[in-house]
């Protein structure tokens, strides 16, 4: 048995995440902004350090100590880049990456080794039109994720990442609900069809798995072949 902390678990992956976890027979420290989705052991604004400190602190004081980390806040945004206001660019940072960097420097701090994984997109590594705001948070996900995993691989603290392609989710519904939107996406994922929230969180309990104890620094695309394969025109 392992203890693990997974921050805005309410996301569908979120909670896709927990539910494998518990199965296994882990114990899971669960965090969201509201409680609307789930029950909480404690309501958090990811994007503020200190109560980040407060939720690592309060997870180890309960578990003794803490094997893995995963964080799933976040938001989508699309639109180009002239169209995005000052006030969206910043949600978009603060929700996806000063969140990510929050959860970087509690695990520091608290943690005593063991696996942080972090979420970025299939966007940060590829040109996709109308994703400027994300793809350039989710690239410093990316970014953030190899220097934290070669600043504390001393301590056997550990940083992955995840990519997914389009997944679906109750943030994706206007793209998985609109059936051009969703044609023209499937047309551009060579398994042609978009993921499940299940997809994603076997590749993060993986990861978080104590068993999975010599992997760091890595970039794991969950997308369906979306960000490196062109297949041929049927």
């Amino acid at each position: 048995m392992a203890n693990f902390l997974v921050i805005a678990a309410s996301s569908a992956i979120g909670q896709a995440t927990v539910r494998m976890l518990e199965a296994d027979g882990h114990r899971v420290f669960k965090t969201a902004r509201t409680n609307e989705r789930i029950h909480p052991d404690i309501l958090l604004d990811a994007s503020d350090f200190n109560a980040v400190d407060d939720v690592f602190k309060r997870a180890v004081d309960l578990f003794g100590a803490i094997d893995g980390v995963v964080n799933f806040a976040g938001s989508l945004l699309l639109k180009p880049a002239h169209l995005t206001t000052a006030e969206n660019y910043d949600d978009v940072i603060k929700s996806s990456l000063a969140t990510a960097f929050a959860t970087v420097r509690s695990a520091g701090k608290y943690m005593k080794g063991g696996s942080v994984v972090l979420m970025s997109s299939a966007a940060h590594a590829i040109g996709l039109a109308n994703h400027e705001a994300i793809a350039a948070a989710k690239a410093g996900v990316v970014g953030l994720a190899l220097s934290a995993a070669a600043t504390y691989a001393d301590a056997n603290l550990r940083f992955n990442v995840v990519c997914p392609g389009l997944t679906e989710t109750p943030l994706t519904e206007r793209i998985t609900k609109n059936d051009a939107a969703l044609a023209y996406s499937l047309a551009m994922h060579p398994l042609k069809r978009v993921g499940q929230p299940d997809d994603i969180a076997r590749a993060i309990t993986f990861l978080l798995n104590p068993d999975n104890s010599w992997i760091t620094g890595q970039v794991l695309s969950v997308d369906g072949g979306l960000s490196k394969l062109k297949t041929k025109m049927s």
